[in-house]
């Protein structure tokens, strides 16, 4: 089957071309991935814009359709997957309204898809089948979440971040640096020049069960909010040193070390993590998925840990860590390989900004 995808849950429209092989270590090709990023229209506002990005999803949805389709030499295709949630309500409307209109034109099915899942199933898309069980850490600027995954396509929460996601902690400190939007490459790139240990930012340790979920024996959840009120005083409390005045930058190397001092902590909490969830829950492999996979360190720590360990670590490309509608194609046929005549997806379908992932 080949399967057109589309995803628009937050602010970059994707279209991609994915077609199944019959190898069932390989199961996917990607055909054509399209991705039309929004960045430059948020990073004056320092942050995303739901209203504007919804707008430019309708702009731009069209062109990043037809420019999969030709890319991958394809005119017909046997089903549409979409993201149904989670994400922006109104950028999702845009995507999965798109695809309820082709799908209805092309007389095709429908595949409805979660956007994690996606995330989860990028991993596949160009490591091949994971050995199981797997325990995946996918992390980004809206997740935090730890998944063990005992069947091709079962997704068991484990643990997930009860307030701040990592991603979202980059953008938040590097705002307070005058960095700008998105903070997560310019903190890695800054990251490599300074001192990690030269602040000595405390780890999250959370030692009571979360109750806004069930608690489970062997749980890990993740809270970023202390780490980002630290880095908070110590920018205050330096600024008063160095006696700036209100508007002037830190020094150079203050904005190094803040920066090296900062992702040390959050990598070393994402992997102990990880790897603690994985030894728990017996994997026998375990991967990294979403925005913050692209991190440099992230990459290098989690690849280490797992040479060490002796379990292989999967972590898709640069191409893939971010939003992408490969992953969504990918997705959608795993869903559709293990129940594609019960999906039974009708027009009445609608976008989920806070859907669970079961």
């Amino acid at each position: 089957m080949i399967v057109l995808a589309i995803e628009t849950s937050c602010d970059e429209t994707a279209a991609a071309v994915v077609e199944e092989t019959g190898d069932p270590q390989r199961p996917w090709r990607v055909r054509s991935n399209v991705v039309a990023s929004q960045v430059a229209i948020h990073r004056e506002w320092g942050g995303i814009v739901p209203e504007l990005s919804a707008r430019q999803h309708i702009r731009d949805i069209c062109g990043v359709v037809e420019r999969a389709l030709a890319d991958a030499g394809v005119a017909e295709f046997g089903a549409i997957a979409a993201t149904q949630g989670p994400g922006l309500v109104g950028s999702l409307l845009v995507g999965l309204s798109f695809a309820k209109s082709l799908a209805w034109a092309r007389g095709v099915p429908l595949i409805p898809v979660h956007h994690l899942a996606g995330h989860i199933e990028s991993l596949v898309l160009e490591g091949g089948e994971m050995p199981l069980p797997a325990v995946i850490l996918v992390v980004s600027g809206g997740h935090t979440s730890l998944y063990r995954v005992a069947t091709p396509g079962s997704y068991e929460l484990l643990g997930r971040t009860r307030d701040d996601a990592a991603g979202e902690a980059y953008d938040k400190v590097a705002k307070l640096l005058g960095l700008g939007y998105p903070g997560g490459p310019v903190i890695d790139r800054l990251a490599a020049t300074g001192n990690d240990r030269a602040v000595p930012f405390p780890k999250t340790r959370l030692t009571h069960p979360d109750r806004n979920a069930p608690h489970i024996e062997g749980r890990r959840d993740f809270s970023f909010s202390g780490l980002k009120t630290s880095v908070l005083r110590h920018v205050t409390t330096r600024r008063l040193e160095l006696n700036l005045a209100e508007g002037d930058p830190l020094p150079a190397k203050d904005i190094a070390d803040i920066s090296a001092s900062f992702q040390r902590v959050v990598v070393e909490t994402l992997v102990e993590r990880l790897f603690d969830a994985a030894r728990w829950h017996g994997a026998t492999s375990v991967g990294i998925a979403g925005g913050v996979s692209a991190n440099s360190r992230l990459r290098a720590d989690a690849l280490a840990r797992g040479a060490a360990r002796a379990i292989p670590v999967f972590i898709p490309s640069l191409a893939l860590s971010t939003d992408n509608a490969a992953m969504i194609a990918a997705a959608g046929l795993r869903r559709f390989r293990r129940g594609g005549a019960d999906l039974k997806v009708g027009p009445d379908i609608n976008a989920d900004a806070s859907l669970a992932l079961t």
